[in-house]
């Protein structure tokens, strides 16, 4: 390889011996002498090259004005520099300034001349040449002005460490110092414009957009990273193509038909001007004026592209431009150019035929025109007014990269003016020695070049970083048409400050942003509509993410902006509101004392106690009455009690629970129900046995005399205290926040234990199950002395209640449950308090007359006249079966008749007492209802 670069040195070296680079150039003389490349053109001109003879040199076509101005600045900044006093005095800069005609291949043409003095003595290329001609060495080169024209000559100069200093190539390749060694800008990098306008897509709230890029070393990697920023940002890329100047006009209209087709409407383009203006022709040409173009800062400001007849369609566009800068006394020189003036400027000439469309005597291009190859023009004599033509080149009120080539010169010279002004054991170099001046070598510049630090004539600091490159910023503008003549300004809508924490990078002013070149509304550029609030993206299959459905957000989630990606669940306590764009507290409820159902409930409770309360009085109030002493009066007490507590127990599953209510609760309605129906169990049963017994002997007595019938109800309480005791150990309930329904926190009880709560129900049905046999077969005995009758309907409430309880108390949720239970419990308890003791009150307050020992006598007759018929018949009916299988039956049966006499002669004068009579066909029975107090009192 190295070899080759020989050779290739060696071919140039031949061409610039003689010439020093390039016919067409801009050249002076001096004691240091800087090289340039500007593109003075805008391309060549294509021509297939058959080699049929010798090959000729390509023709530079399309004379860029703007290139020249940069080309003028340099000239400028370098005869400042020479006219000062303070930098480099006694020093005079001169130059060498080519044409790159926007092409790698005229840009190595010129470079070859830069290298081509500075490394023939160390390559030892003598024998290959005659070098004898002096040729002055070039210390440093300002240019070139694309990226792949940089990318080619910073290859060539870094292999002899010539320092190159470009004011337009932004390309992030050219930051990799492994590689281009010796390449420098004054521009900022394209990593920086990428994420510029990824973010103000991003702001402007689009996320499909086309991508155009040039097919060379600035638009591909610029596209690169551009599409790297929109991946983080997910917006989505539907178009992504590349573009020449050199493309066939097939390849343009089938990128132009692309373009047209696809939906979106803002388009990206990282390219010169040169390479997106056939692409601009094509869109003219179709008139497409609805698409908005994000122009990268290499044509942004372009010459190229704005021009009025192309505003239909470029008109606002938003460009990335250098920040301007001031160059004083720029504007008189570029006026004063003229053709015989600026001998040493080659490219005059062409300049001023260009500008006023004439010929200059002995011009080489009015000989073309004779031949036919170009369009008639007159003569000009060179000194026509320049300042009476409108053109690019005097466009001075925004200077950027005229700006950037004159800090580009003034940083070579303020590197050598530090040189100059080294002093021993200072120096960058070698035992920090400084180098000479008059023997300067391109090496030595560089490395004073990368510790430069100064500050320039506008008062900023100027200083390379570690990859070469000079701080800037980027200055937003937008493309408006010109009211007074219809052409293109540039107005400043905003900047890009790279240098401060993210998120505060970009400033818009939406108010000056003219879309299109007159709406000031915001274009549209997504692949769907937005999703409003209360909605999600969702993914449409085979799409990219950027084309979604909108779906609503399910119950429980919402969205409060436009185009969520996701849904947002709400809080455990809250809940989404209708249209799912917030989220609300959920109502919490209980069974509250507030509300009606809770007020009705505890009004019931309370009434309950009042009534059970009520029945207590009455019945201490006549507790000496024979009904009252027939109901066994102190188990009456307690079972009135145990009421009370039923009926209190049932408050407790009204309010907020707490923990302590829900761990009282269950306990308190279970012992209280287990209380009361131990008492009608133990009343039920001890009368029944006496009846059964027939005679109430003294065993009777002993074992069911008061104290028994108490152990009894308290052993019976007891099993359920333990179940309650063993509950509350293991699993005892709490207060728990149910969120199961949508729009409602239910605070219920946790019961802990399922299991526990139907030991304790179910304990409480099987004692019930017991007095319900008990009472059922107790249903005859005297009115008087049991309830029977009353208790067996009191059961069968009972039962109908909570054999209903159970499905009920399942299927219900939230505070129903409460309500279910406290209703059960209600309803139980009603139905013993008025089917046990609603009866006896009405006989005690309204029918005081059967409320006698009389009527208690009468009544225990009657029952015992039925028993004693019941067992005669019984026993007649078995005797008579008898006779008939020995003896056979007899003609006729006789008669029997039984009567009960009561009358006062069959009454015993001596006792007092009656004792009534019942006779049975042949012979009289007496049942004495005699009872000593002692006996009765056993009884009752």
């Amino acid at each position: 390889m190295r070899q080759v670069l020989y050779y290739l040195i060696v071919l140039g070296s031949s061409y610039v011996i003689s010439t020093y680079g390039p016919h067409q150039r801009a050249q002076m003389t001096g004691d240091i002498l800087l090289g340039g490349l500007f593109p003075i053109h805008f391309g060549v001109a294509s021509k297939d090259q058959d080699l049929a003879a010798r090959p000729e040199s390509t023709q530079c076509v399309r004379f860029n004005f703007r290139g020249f101005r940069w080309l003028q600045a340099m000239i400028f900044a370098i005869d400042e520099i020479n006219n000062s006093n303070d930098l480099l005095p006694n020093i005079t800069l001169g130059y060498r300034i080519f044409d790159t005609c926007n092409t790698v291949s005229k840009a190595l043409e010129a470079t070859l001349s830069f290298v081509a003095q500075n490394k023939i003595d160390s390559l030892n290329l003598d024998e290959f040449c005659n070098c004898t001609d002096h040729i002055p060495a070039t210390i440093a080169v300002v240019g070139a002005a694309g990226s792949a024209v940089s990318t080619a000559v910073a290859n060539l100069l870094g292999l002899f460490y010539i320092p190159q200093i470009s004011y337009a190539s932004s390309s992030r390749l050219l930051s990799n110092k492994n590689q281009y060694k010796s390449f420098m800008r004054t521009i900022p990098t394209d990593e920086h414009q990428a994420t510029a306008i990824a973010d103000i897509i991003e702001y402007f709230e689009w996320n499909w957009v086309i991508a155009v890029a040039s097919d060379d070393d600035y638009g591909r990697p610029g596209i690169e990273k551009f599409e790297k920023e929109m991946e983080e940002r997910d917006i989505c890329i539907h178009l992504n193509e590349l573009i020449s100047q050199y493309f066939e006009d097939h390849e343009i209209q089938a990128l132009a038909d692309r373009i047209e087709n696809s939906t979106a409407k803002v388009i990206v383009v990282f390219a010169s001007g040169p390479d997106i203006e056939p692409l601009i022709k094509e869109m003219v040409r179709r008139n497409i004026t609805d698409r908005i173009w994000l122009a990268s800062e290499a044509w942004g400001s372009s010459s190229l592209i704005a021009k009025p007849e192309y505003l239909d369609v470029v008109a606002g566009t938003i460009g990335f431009a250098l920040k301007a800068g001031h160059i004083l006394g720029f504007r008189e020189f570029l006026q004063q150019v003229q053709p015989k003036r600026d001998s040493h400027n080659e490219f005059v000439r062409e300049f001023w035929e260009e500008t006023f469309n004439c010929y200059l005597e002995d011009s080489p291009r009015q000989q073309e025109s004779e031949n036919g190859s170009t369009s008639f023009r007159p003569l000009c004599t060179g000194e026509e007014d320049i300042t009476s033509v409108e053109t690019p080149y005097l466009d001075y009120t925004h200077l950027r990269i005229s700006y950037n080539v004159y800090v580009a010169v003034y940083s070579i010279a303020q590197a050598l003016q530090d040189i100059l002004t080294c002093t021993q054991g200072n120096g960058l170099f070698a035992n920090n020695s400084c180098a000479d001046i008059k023997k300067i070598e391109a090496w030595q510049v560089l490395k004073q070049l990368r510790h430069l630090n100064y500050t320039n004539s506008m008062g900023e600091k100027m200083h390379f970083d570690e990859n070469a490159d000079l701080a800037a910023n980027y200055t937003i503008i937008n493309w408006h048409r010109s009211a007074e003549d219809g052409s293109v300004v540039f107005e400043e809508v905003g900047y890009y400050n790279m240098h401060v924490k993210r998120g505060a990078t970009l400033f818009i002013d939406k108010t000056k942003i003219l879309w299109n070149g007159y709406s000031s509304e915001v274009p549209f550029s997504n692949c769907s509509e937005d999703c409003e609030p209360g909605t999600r993206k969702g993914i449409i299959d085979s799409m990219p993410t950027c084309c979604f459905e909108c779906t609503e957000c399910s119950d429980g989630e919402y969205s409060n902006h436009k185009d969520a990606s996701v849904c947002i669940k709400c809080p455990y306590n809250s809940w989404s509101n209708g249209n799912h764009t917030f989220c609300f507290l959920k109502e919490i409820e209980f069974l509250s004392w507030t509300e009606p159902f809770g007020i009705a409930l505890a009004i019931c409770a309370v009434l309950g106690v009042v009534f059970t309360a009520f029945v207590m009085g009455v019945f201490v109030r006549f507790r000496n009455t024979p009904i009252v002493k027939a109901t066994n009066r102190e188990l009456s007490y307690v079972l009135l009690f145990s009421l009370i507590c039923c009926f209190s127990s049932s408050l407790i599953f009204i309010g907020e629970p707490q923990d302590w209510t829900c761990r009282l609760r269950q306990p308190a309605f279970g012992i209280s129900f287990v209380l009361c129906i131990s008492c009608i169990l133990v009343k039920t049963n001890r009368v029944l046995l006496v009846f059964e017994a027939k005679i109430p002997t003294s065993l009777h007595r002993k074992w069911w005399g008061l104290n028994l019938q108490f152990l009894l109800v308290f052993l019976c309480t007891f099993v359920q205290v333990m179940i309650c005791v063993v509950w509350l150990y293991n699993a005892p309930p709490s207060s728990y926040r149910n969120h199961d329904i949508d729009e409602i926190i239910f605070i219920t009880c946790n019961e802990g234990s399922v299991m526990a709560l139907g030991f304790l129900i179910g304990y409480t049905c099987l004692l019930a199950a017991i007095c319900f046999f008990f009472a059922f077969k107790s249903r005859k005995l005297p009115e008087n002395f049991t309830e029977a009758k009353f208790i067996t309907f009191s059961m069968l409430i009972f039962f109908i209640v909570w054999i209903s309880f159970i499905p009920a108390y399942f299927s219900t949720y939230g505070k129903f449950v409460s309500a279910v239970e406290v209703i059960a419990i209600l309803a139980s308890s009603f139905g013993m308090l008025a089917c046990i003791f609603f009866n006896k009150i009405y006989i005690i307050l309204f029918k005081p007359s059967s409320n006698t020992i009389e009527e208690v006598r009468c009544s225990t007759a009657a029952h015992a006249f039925k028993v004693a018929a019941k067992a005669t018949l019984k026993h007649n009916t078995a005797a008579r079966k008898r006779s008939g299988s020995i003896g056979g039956s007899s003609a006729s049966s006789p008669s029997s008749s039984i009567s009960l006499k009561t009358n006062g002669n069959d009454s015993d004068p001596t006792s007092g007492k009656h004792k009534p009579r019942m006779s049975f066909g042949s012979g009289t029975v007496t049942l004495s209802l005699s009872f000593e107090e002692s006996r009765r009192s056993s009884l009752m």
